[in-house]
């Protein structure tokens, strides 16, 4: 007889949901709001180009240029808190990262829509770190065959790492929530392959 779970698909993740202390999280939070050069891209749609539902920044090693979305990403200096964060993310992880993405949800209203990091320079099984502080959201992730969905609530302190077949067979958003009131930051290191600028 066949076991009904033997084809639910597997998701390769690391959940660390108490990963940095309270009082921890919400300093960094603080911290990163004032350091961080935050600016609003725009993404193109049928209509035409329009702001991203959430502020953005990119920092990382000078070659660590990274293009998605039509956006090209030029690294900024790594500061100084974002650098502790990605150097305790490394240890955890035992992967090294040369590059991180930083996403601003200033309110529930702000998202992030259906996507996969499938981009050629973060190779065929990327890791990525996914560290959030601030405000509770939900990271929903969902099968492309299947269209199963697991869901995480990503808590300030929490670290979710996604490995393996992750890009390659899920996709993941952040939904809109209009109850939510506070702010979040999302952090994703990686590491994308060196070019120049």
């Amino acid at each position: 007889m066949t076991d009904l779970f033997d084809d639910l698909p597997t998701l390769d993740v690391e959940w660390h949901p108490h990963w940095l202390s309270l009082s921890a999280a919400a300093d960094a939070l603080t911290r990163i709001i004032g350091e961080v050069a935050w600016r609003q891209d725009t993404m193109g749609t049928p209509g035409g180009r329009v702001p991203l539902p959430r502020l953005t920044a990119w920092q990382g090693e000078p070659d660590a240029v990274y293009v998605y979305s039509g956006i090209r990403n030029l690294p900024q200096p790594w500061t100084p808190t974002v650098a502790q964060l990605k150097s305790a993310a490394e240890a955890i992880c035992a992967t090294r990262f040369n590059s991180v993405l930083i996403n601003r949800y200033r309110s529930g209203t702000d998202s992030m829509g259906w996507h996969a990091d499938r981009e050629p320079e973060l190779g065929f099984h990327p890791v990525i770190a996914s560290v959030s502080l601030g405000a509770a959201r939900t990271f929903d992730l969902r099968h492309n065959k299947s269209g199963v969905v697991q869901s995480y609530s990503l808590k300030g302190g929490s670290l979710l790492v996604m490995k393996g077949d992750t890009q390659s067979d899920w996709r993941h958003r952040i939904p809109k929530e209009p109850r939510v009131m506070g702010e979040r930051i999302n952090l994703t290191f990686r590491w994308v392959t060196p070019r120049p600028g």
